[in-house]
């Protein structure tokens, strides 16, 4: 198959770069190995991304996105899961699970997935207690305690959303203060149903077929304890989907994460990046489509000038 511009990733920063390329008169390849969304469809409540002062489930705003980039005939939309870049000439190869695909330049936007603690109890309960999305899971622990670990905007939300289940919330936090939105902090503080422990690690979860409870370790003192839960869900930052680059021209960062110019060029002509796969402060909706939007512009612009 072949392309003008080939995008990887079929989230916020994919389906923009998508509308983009498309506008620019360019034929473009969507790749993404499963359903369009990325992160955005496990999010329970957007707030913040301009255009929508109600509010909207990842969801839903993740199949406005989805029909907007659709709605052009440029675009071609293939389930297929890219393992490797390289160059032949002036074009690119993806080399997929199905057909290989020829471009002129690519566009990365595989996103990023939720970080593992790597404590003891965390894999070998993954799906019997241990979970990384209250939207997927939260169902399955009404009127049951669970502990939330994390700091961030995304625990603070979690931590909310699970209320709507759960009949008591614990949020631990290892640090003295969160570093979430200040909006986010005090929804959690005006909540009932949540208790907050500072200065606290998880140290294990322990249980026999499920989670039965966490022990935690005290920052100050390195005292131990242990605490019943039913359920533990972990929001500690994400890592970058960039596994498949490391045998590329692409230069990854010690993190995974992409390398790139001010102009979202990459060490390796004609690939730009945009979203949570690249080195980045932010990683919000409205900057995966900053980022999608110039990096399309300069792909354009590097294909004008082959």
């Amino acid at each position: 198959m072949k392309c003008d511009l080939a995008i990887i990733g079929a989230g916020p920063a994919g389906m923009t770069a998508a509308v983009y390329g498309a506008r620019a008169g360019l034929s473009v390849k969507l790749v993404e190995m499963g359903a369009p969304g990325g992160q955005l469809v496990n999010t329970d409540w957007i707030e913040n991304y301009p255009g929508f002062p109600e509010g909207l489930t990842g969801a839903e705003l993740m199949i406005k996105f989805a029909m907007q980039a659709m709605n052009f005939s440029e675009v071609e939309y293939i389930t297929s899961y890219v393992s490797g870049i390289s160059r032949k000439g002036n074009e690119l190869l993806l080399t997929t699970s199905g057909e290989e695909i020829e471009a002129k330049a690519i566009v990365v936007a595989t996103g990023a997935m939720p970080k593992k603690l790597g404590v003891e109890g965390e894999q070998a309960f993954i799906g019997a207690g241990v979970s990384y999305c209250g939207t997927c899971d939260g169902a399955f622990f009404r009127d049951r305690e669970v502990a939330v670990i994390g700091g961030g905007d995304t625990a603070l939300e979690e931590a909310v959303f699970l209320t709507k289940f759960a009949s008591k919330v614990t949020l631990i936090h290892r640090r003295d203060a969160f570093r979430g939105a200040k909006i986010l902090q005090d929804r959690v503080r005006d909540n009932e149903k949540i208790e907050v422990l500072y200065s606290e690690t998880l140290e294990r979860i322990l249980g026999d077929t499920n989670v039965e409870e966490v022990e935690l370790k005290q920052v100050e003192s390195g005292e131990l304890h242990r605490m019943k839960v039913d359920g533990v869900f972990i929001f500690v930052g994400t890592s970058p989907n960039t596994e498949f680059l490391k045998n590329s021209d692409v230069e990854l960062d010690e993190r995974g994460q992409i390398k790139a110019s001010t102009q979202l060029e990459t060490s390796m002509p004609g690939v730009f990046v945009a979203g949570d796969a690249r080195q980045t402060q932010l990683r919000q909706v409205s900057t995966a489509v900053g980022d999608a939007a110039l990096a399309t512009i300069n792909a354009s612009k590097y294909i004008e000038g082959l």
